[in-house]
């Protein structure tokens, strides 16, 4: 019997949360301040970056159906608001030359050592998987457009 009201109290839970949404409206910002807008882009480096990256990392978000699904809404709400913050590829053109320096050297880190895109993203996201050389391709633009001593001793 405890095991049945335990049952039924997680499923009302679970349905409750479903009425906690979250915001899936993109910020606006000006088209003319995207990244491959504002440097020289290869068409195959915008390509990778769109597929693998700008879900996340610019105001161009793309809501997949579990972006419907508690928790795990709030989960990619939480991933979607830490990745515009530490990079938005829809404000390159506001951000400092300091800070765009910064951003590649961090890029140019976490794609050599694997942790960009996030394993739980590719995961639901096959596409967005980065091959070797897709990966090799992003590093050498994105150090190609660093000129700090830091981003060259990653090489």
């Amino acid at each position: 019997m405890k095991k049945k009201i335990i049952l039924v109290i997680v499923l009302v839970l679970l349905i409750a949360i479903q009425f906690v949404r979250i915001d899936q409206t993109n910020p606006s910002s000006d088209p003319k301040m995207d990244i491959a807008v504002v440097t020289t882009m290869p068409e195959n480096v915008q390509s990778v970056l769109m597929r693998s990256c700008y879900d996340c990392h610019s105001n161009n978000t793309v809501y997949p159906w579990y972006a419907n699904v508690a928790p795990v809404s709030w989960m990619l709400r939480n991933h979607i608001d830490e990745g515009r913050e530490h990079m938005n590829f829809s404000l390159w053109g506001n951000y400092s030359e300091k800070d765009k320096q910064k951003m590649l050297e961090e890029s140019v880190e976490e794609i050599s050592k694997g942790n960009m895109p996030l394993k739980p993203y590719v995961l639901m996201h096959p596409q967005a998987k980065l091959s070797a050389e897709e990966k090799e391709l992003v590093r050498q633009w994105f150090l190609g457009n660093s000129a700090t001593s830091v981003v060259a001793s990653l090489n």
